[in-house]
Parts: structure tokens; C-alpha cells; sequence
């Protein structure tokens, strides 16, 4: 099995049992609704910046595609901690505004840097 699938298959074993761990707690009263949202939709920023994190180490054949998989790593991992961190700490329609603000922010400097390199390789 591959190395990335196993990761990915953890991700989501790790979450259904937290997510089900905190459902049984919120049922027997030792934590509320609230958190156990935060704690859950927090997990999914944690995963994307995992991901993000992983992006740059594939390999690939050009310089260009290089640059584009180290800029989209950063960016990954970054927004994923924001949204993790807003969903940590801030009011919930924060987070929820934010955290998604910060996640598109994220694709959309991914796909932005990655037409400007194309972009660029037409014109040199």
C-alpha cells in the first residue's frame, strides 16, 4: 500500500474516532456541542496542513513544477493552521467565516502562482 494512501487512510480513521470519541462525551455530558464542532472541524485544518506539508516532497520533473509544489506546500500548510488556530479560538462565525476565507486564500495562491509561472514559460 502506498505510503501516501495510508496516510490519508490514518487522517481519516484518526478523525472518525476522535469525532466519535467526542460524541460519546458530549452524550454523557462532559463536554458540550461547541467543542466538540471546534474539535472536529479543527482536525480538518490540522490535516491540511499535513497535506500541504507533504505536497513538496513528491517528485517531479521540471524546476517550475518544483516551485509551484514548494508554494503551494506553504500555503497549504499555512491556511490549515489558520483555520485550525480559528477554529480553536475564535467565535464560531468567525472561524467559520475566517477559517474558510483562509483555506480559499490558500487555493487561490496556489492557482494564482501557478498560472503566473505558465504564464511566464510562455513568454521566456
Amino acid at each position: 500500500m502506498n505510503k501516501d494512501l495510508k496516510g490519508a487512510l490514518a487522517w481519516g480513521g484518526g478523525i472518525l474516532v476522535v469525532a466519535l470519541a467526542a460524541s460519546y462525551a458530549r452524550h454523557h455530558g462532559y463536554v458540550d456541542n461547541d467543542t466538540v464542532t471546534r474539535l472536529v472541524v479543527g482536525l480538518n485544518g490540522l490535516m491540511i496542513a499535513w497535506f500541504g506539508n507533504r505536497i513538496p516532497k513528491t517528485v517531479v520533473p521540471s524546476a517550475c513544477a518544483r516551485q509551484a509544489q514548494r508554494v503551494a506546500g506553504w500555503s497549504m500548510v499555512l491556511s490549515g493552521l489558520a483555520y485550525a488556530g480559528l477554529w480553536a479560538f475564535a467565535p464560531m462565525q468567525v472561524a467559520i467565516t475566517a477559517g474558510c476565507g483562509a483555506v480559499i486564500a490558500g487555493i487561490v495562491v496556489t492557482i494564482g502562482y501557478c498560472l503566473w509561472l505558465r504564464a511566464r514559460a510562455k513568454t521566456a
